[in-house]
């Protein structure tokens, strides 16, 4: 395969759970940063509902899927970053259902493991390939109510780490984020019960919600060359929540 010509080369993004959310977040802060980025979504309505913006695409992919991932993977071209965001999903007290459980695990980690393997080949001829998982401060704490979200979470923290020790001499480098209490549909009923969203903010150091743009400025800057010595890392973007 002939080496591209960085100068006329712009660099591609695939963000999995990009449609909305966090997800999206990270999109937009990629498309300033110079990228084409290609967002995925479960559903057809997710899918429609993104805006339309120049270097945007969007597609479906259920991350469960080993054809569905092969072939998203193999439509998109180069690769130079992957950001691992369809992993957010939490079913409350019916993770302690063992076929709940299973569901979420797969999505949240074994779907994120299926990305990496499908993208790894073209992350590495990209010379300069990045990985972007999403942890969670649940990676962190113990989370009562959601076994599997928290199982799932500490183990993309480990999932990381090997990686990034296992693909560093193909140029890929292995990051991972662990978002604290964003702004999010996911969050809507925590954020609207008064009582809980005051205790959050409360525990909070910078005493405010994050937003999905708070999260993509960091991986923006994890994904770019000012990034090239960190991998294995996995950075809290909290506000400060997990430090007290």
């Amino acid at each position: 395969m002939p080496a591209r010509d960085p100068a006329s080369i712009t660099k591609r993004a695939l963000i999995t759970g990009g449609a909305r959310g966090i997800g999206f977040g990270i999109a937009e802060a990629l498309l300033t940063a110079g990228y084409h980025v290609t967002v995925t979504g479960l559903s057809a309505a997710e899918i429609a509902a993104v805006p339309e913006r120049e270097g945007l695409h969007a597609v479906k992919l259920d991350v469960t899927s080993d054809a569905e991932v092969a072939a998203v993977v193999a439509s998109c071209g180069p690769i130079d970053a992957l950001i691992n965001c369809a992993g957010m999903i939490l079913r409350g007290g019916a993770e302690y259902d063992i076929e709940t459980f299973k569901k979420v695990v797969d999505v949240n980690l074994t779907g994120t493991m299926r990305m990496c393997v499908a993208a790894r080949s073209k992350l590495a001829a990209s010379g300069h390939g990045a990985i972007v998982n999403t942890a969670s401060m649940l990676s962190i704490f113990g989370g009562p109510l959601t076994p599997a979200y928290s199982a799932s979470k500490g183990a993309i923290v480990q999932l990381t780490k090997s990686l990034a020790v296992a693909w560093a001499d193909q140029g890929i480098r292995v990051n991972a984020i662990a978002p604290g209490w964003i702004a999010t549909e996911l969050t809507r009923g925590a954020r609207e019960d008064e009582a809980r969203s005051k205790a959050i903010i409360d525990r909070t150091p910078m005493k405010r919600w994050g937003t999905p743009s708070d999260i993509g400025g960091v991986v923006a800057h994890l994904c770019s060359e000012e990034a090239r010595f960190i991998t294995g890392a996995v950075l809290p973007i909290d506000g400060g929540y997990a430090a007290q």
